[in-house]
């Protein structure tokens, strides 16, 4: 086993124990964490599986592997970004649709004291 395939797997799983820990400690949700895992997954299975890049590459018909490799991890991040963006865009109109209603509430309070104190 090569150096760098022993460096690729050591650091693949110290970083699985990571978001491990950031789920069990309740830091990462574990829809979030999915997309982490499966890259980790992936390398470990490239890291072991030496030729495997050079077929995969090979079947896209790319000529060298790096530009299959970070062609792949920019389309992963824009489509994460991608989605990120829609869950902001979800949880700021459920943010504005509850001050919204929080304003209702806070307005209707003193009218009711107003009335249950006559």
């Amino acid at each position: 086993m090569a150096r760098i395939q022993i460096i690729t797997l050591i650091t693949s799983l110290l970083f699985l124990a990571y978001i491990a820990w950031l789920i069990v400690k309740g830091r990462l949700r574990e829809e979030y964490a999915i997309v982490w895992l499966i890259c980790t997954v992936l390398l470990v299975v490239f890291s072991f599986w030496q030729d495997g890049l050079k077929k995969v590459t090979a079947l896209f018909g790319v000529e060298v592997p790096a530009n299959l490799i970070f062609t792949g991890c920019i389309f992963a991040i824009m489509v994460y970004l991608l989605h990120l963006s829609v869950v902001a865009s979800k949880l700021q109109q459920q943010n504005k649709q509850l001050a919204q209603d929080i304003a209702l509430l806070k307005q209707q309070i003193p009218n009711h004291d107003k009335h249950g104190a006559e």
